[in-house]
């Protein structure tokens, strides 16, 4: 009979400690050399990660631990099956993945970020998603040209 509490147990506890999956975007899985080398360690670390909580006795106790790494180990695993990498542009005339963007805002500042892929983006360090709403907006265009995002005048004043 304790058995049967305890298995009882162990299936709530399951259920409670099962994550829903991350988010996967709806674009194409765009990715730099770099960031497919990024997505391959993230992938590795959750393994990892997963593997180390294979020791804990408890089941319970097991389940919570591995919850987060088994849930970012299907991420990783699904984003390095579907990664695209896509080759340096031989040439920057127009805005495409992988080129570094200068532009300048009515309000006077200017900034610059490299398109790249939506798992790879950190804007503090000059990168963006070519899927963001910055990078559509900048896709295609060349120097010269702007237009208007969220209420701001922006003017490309370089593409390298």
């Amino acid at each position: 009979m304790a058995v049967a509490f305890v298995k009882e147990e162990s299936a709530e506890t399951a259920a409670e400690t099962q994550l829903p999956d991350r988010e996967i975007s709806k674009h194409p899985n765009l990715v730099t050399q770099a960031g497919l080398k990024a997505l391959e360690q993230a992938l590795e670390a959750a393994r990892e990660a997963v593997q180390a909580t294979l020791s804990i006795e408890d089941v319970n106790e097991r389940r919570r631990q591995a919850a987060a790494p088994a849930r970012d180990l299907r991420y990783f695993a699904a984003r390095v099956g579907s990664a695209r990498v896509m080759p340096k542009p031989e040439t920057c005339d127009v805005i495409a993945f992988g080129c570094t963007v200068t532009f300048a805002r009515d309000d006077g500042r200017t900034q610059t970020f490299r398109l790249v892929g939506e798992d790879e983006a950190d804007p503090s360090a000059g990168s963006i998603s070519f899927a963001s709403p910055m990078g559509r907006f900048l896709m295609g265009k060349s120097v010269g040209d702007g237009g208007t995002l969220n209420g701001q005048e922006i003017e490309i004043t370089a593409i390298a």
